[in-house]
């Protein structure tokens, strides 16, 4: 059993022992060694100005994402690269050409998110060099700025990607592959009290889990990382799944899309574009590219948040959750997995393996639409997800999924009822729309009232129906203007 974590910290190998399983990269980073360059600003993954460079060996070569430090734990960066602003730096304090874009391009006035801006765009200059200005957006969504402005920092990105690598910077890189190659595995780290799990396979999960009912178990730590943050939770037991490759598997089995518990939202977003393109715009409006490097569908459903805008389009689409427990495991609809705002059904020792996706015969049948007051990095007010199946002018199939609209991610079974076999018309929406309010009773809260929640539930049905059969002289809205995104 090891129990001492590794990790390569700016190209020098970084060890820790007898440290709080429940300390963030962040702290440790500014705490424990001084780098001080990365900012803490939000704390929960919303601003950026944290954002580090992790890098992981894949097929030979290493693959660096941004992370928010802010919210994943030191366990998570075992056996892998963190590079920070510092790091970045060259021979005789010669600036990354990142750094130097931003300077030559008047990027930066106060500062302070100047360093996750930084690290995004040396992230986005790792991969293709010739990027578009829609994919220099989505690089920067998770990143905020209030006194500079987009216009400069654009104009950074749009130098720093064209740049070549310096020689030093490639050197450092080929250290850190030869490094990562000979770290042993970490099975589990204590300190503080607290103890945290990082099982290697499948079944060495299960009997951890089955020994500690109670522990928490993490992924991406993008939910998790808030009860310590922002709830100041104490986390005795953790168990980490994230480098067990059972859990993070992405395919498709015959029929059907598989998506362990493990894949991150940009693991598992290729192929749920390429089933579902509506859906995969959706991935790409959850959060930052922070927070789907390291945020996983199987945790947004594991955790089972009313808001979670992944559970919508999953419903809709009927998918069935695994689980697993010992040498067990059952599958349910996932509808049926959420029983009550904050509680699933899910035993002791039970455990979200993954979700089993049908693939449609029409992949533009399923809409998605989140409704929030900012386009990018927002939790929607509500998000309604639809696939309908037409035949012959008349609808043969249909499941409609709304999120923020009840306690639990839910079915509008009663519209539902009032769409199947009916001729596909405006006249069987109008006739269905009505019954929304039976199957939902929405609250008021800061992103909503429940009047705005339920009026645009029915317009989305409306504009569900105006995308897909582009009838422009019968399409309306009903009541005030709704603003859709």
């Amino acid at each position: 059993m090891n129990d001492q974590l590794t990790f390569i910290l700016n190209g020098a190998r970084e060890d820790v022992t007898d440290a709080d399983p429940t300390m963030t990269l962040l702290s440790y980073l500014r705490r424990t060694k001084r780098l001080t360059g990365t900012k803490e600003g939000c704390a929960e993954g919303d601003c950026g100005a944290c954002t580090v460079a992790v890098g992981e060996l894949v097929g030979g070569t290493v693959q660096y994402r941004p992370v928010n430090a802010c919210i994943q734990f030191l366990p998570m960066l075992h056996g892998k690269s963190v590079l920070t602003v510092e790091g970045l730096v060259g021979p005789a304090d010669e600036l990354h050409p990142c750094q130097q874009a931003i300077v030559e391009c008047h990027g930066s006035q106060c500062g302070f998110c100047t360093p996750g801006f930084v690290m995004s765009l040396y992230v986005l200059s790792k991969g293709a060099k010739a990027v578009t200005k829609d994919q220099i957006n989505d690089a920067l969504a998770g990143n905020l700025c209030r006194c500079t402005g987009y216009g400069p920092l654009i104009a950074a990105a749009e130098v720093a990607t064209q740049c070549q690598p310096r020689d030093w910077e490639e050197q450092r890189e080929a250290a850190d592959k030869q490094m990562l190659a000979t770290l042993a595995p970490c099975n589990a780290i204590s300190g503080s009290g607290k103890r945290s799990y990082r099982p290697g396979t499948l079944d060495e999960l299960a009997r951890i889990y089955e020994q500690h009912p109670d522990a928490v178990i993490i992924a991406g730590a993008t939910d998790v990382g808030l009860w310590v943050t922002k709830q100041m939770r104490a986390l005795p037991v953790t168990i980490h799944i994230s480098q067990i490759e059972e859990l993070r598997a992405v395919r498709v089995d015959g029929d059907k899309l598989w998506i362990g518990a493990a894949a991150t939202y940009a693991e598992a977003e290729r192929a749920i574009v390429d089933a579902f393109p509506d859906f995969g715009e959706l991935i790409r409006r959850l959060g930052g590219v922070q927070v789907r490097s390291a945020g996983t569908i199987g945790g947004n459903v594991a955790n089972g948040s009313p808001i979670g805008d992944t559970p919508p389009a999953l419903i809709a689409l009927g998918a069935e959750v695994v689980l697993h427990n010992g040498g067990a495991r059952r599958r349910l609809p996932l509808e049926a997995f959420f029983v009550a705002y904050g509680e699933q059904d899910r035993g002791p020792g039970e455990f979200v393996e993954g979700i089993e996706v049908p693939l449609l015969e029409d992949p533009e049948q399923l809409r998605c639409y989140k409704v929030s007051k900012r386009f990018d990095q927002d939790i929607s007010a509500l998000c309604g997800c639809f696939s309908i199946k037409v035949r012959g002018g008349v609808v043969a199939g249909v499941r409609i999924a709304f999120g923020g609209m009840a306690a639990t991610p839910l079915r509008a079974l009663t519209v539902e009822s009032r769409l199947l076999g009916q001729p596909w018309t405006l006249a069987t929406i109008d006739n269905a729309v009505p019954a929304f309010e039976q199957d939902f009773a929405p609250i008021s809260d800061m992103r909503a009232s429940a009047d705005y929640r339920m009026l645009t539930a029915k317009n989305l049905l409306r504009k569900y129906f105006a995308e897909t059969q582009h009838p422009a002289s019968e399409t309306r809205l009903v009541g005030p203007e709704v603003v859709l995104s």
